[in-house]
């Protein structure tokens, strides 16, 4: 019923940038949080950002100052503008949404994710 479909990855060098996009479809009564994680070789998943309905942000303090997460209400789309790229942000990132469908309840979602590699 929801689908969470992520776009925007890709090879870039270090200093640069990527904007990430992640569109929900479905019947959707509403959305609560959208949030970016990733996934590094070797580590566990972490948690990068969140937005809350009302737009209150927060970030690992990895990223702080150089990633922005933001997000359409009225397109349901969650992105994560990446600045001042480092090695170190290389990972699959994953989009998650938690979204009521009547009617169920609250549940969360992950788009399928999207591979972002920075190296010279």
């Amino acid at each position: 019923q929801v689908q969470l479909v992520e776009s925007g990855g890709g090879l870039v060098q270090p200093g640069g940038s990527l904007r990430l996009s992640c569109a929900a479809s479905g019947t959707i009564l509403s959305i609560s949080a959208m949030g970016w994680f990733r996934q590094a070789p070797g580590k566990h998943r972490e948690l990068v950002a969140t937005i809350t309905s009302g737009g209150s942000t927060t970030y690992v303090d990895s990223v702080k100052g150089r990633f922005t997460i933001s997000r359409d209400n009225a397109k349901n789309t969650v992105y994560l503008q990446m600045t001042s790229l480092k090695p170190e942000d290389t990972a699959v990132y994953y989009c998650n949404a938690d979204i009521r469908t009547l009617p169920g309840p609250t549940v969360r979602n992950w788009g399928q994710g999207t591979q972002v590699t920075v190296s010279s």
